[in-house]
């Protein structure tokens, strides 16, 4: 079997370089990591050799290329099927997909005025009721998980799955503009910031030195 390789980009930005990697992480399956600093002169060409518009991640496998974040998860899934990336249980695996693609495809107002840079802290920042209906909404997403976890795991399923690797940039996002939440929602910000995997890729995004500005957010 061949070695996976992962292209990433920028540790304190790229939202979709992380899910993939924490999701490579905690299923425990070896791979190489490649890391491109996005938006540089070279940028374009460092990635040009690869069929995915210059865009990372990108999930190499042998001669298989394989670009998107979910797309990476369910390849990873679909190889891997003993490390169970989705849940064994039908509905439960249902959920986390259905979670894991409506995180895939929604959350803009979100996206857009809270850019993940785990360089940063930004205390007591202002929510607008966009970016608050898209908080609501994901804090509902995860109570339904936890209805219907299949173990008494601390994951949003009980046992880890893609659900968990598709949110972990958003914990990250709440965390670091102090949105405060209570009940399950504030335990699992604690437990996936905790996570060893995390704890990891946050400790090298501090080590990157290089800016993007789009994603740098100006406070008065």
């Amino acid at each position: 079997m061949s070695q996976l390789t992962l292209i990433i980009g920028n540790k304190n930005y790229s939202t979709w370089s992380l899910r993939p990697w924490f999701f490579l992480k905690n299923l425990g399956i070896d791979f190489k990591e490649e890391l491109v600093f996005l938006f540089e002169e070279d940028t374009n060409t460092i990635l040009s050799p690869y069929f995915s518009n210059s865009k990372v991640p990108i999930l190499l496998d042998g001669n298989t290329q394989v670009w998107d974040t979910l797309a990476i998860i369910e390849t990873i899934a679909d190889k891997y099927p003993e490390k169970k990336g989705w849940p064994e249980d039908a509905e439960a695996r249902a959920i986390s997909r259905s979670a894991s693609a409506e995180m895939h495809s929604s959350f803009f107002a979100l996206r857009n005025a809270l850019p993940m840079n785990l360089r940063k802290f930004f205390e007591n920042y202002p929510i607008t009721d966009d970016v608050q209906a898209d908080i609501d909404r994901i804090v509902a997403l995860w109570e339904y998980c936890r209805k219907h976890k299949v173990s008494n795991d601390q994951w949003l399923l009980g046992d880890f799955s893609g659900a968990d690797a598709m949110f972990s940039p958003v914990v990250m996002r709440f965390i670091g503009y102090d949105v405060k939440l209570s009940g399950y929602a504030g335990e699992y910000l604690d437990f996936v910031y905790e996570n060893q995997h995390m704890q990891t890729w946050i400790e090298a995004s501090k080590q990157e030195t290089q800016i993007i500005e789009e994603d740098e957010v100006k406070t008065n």
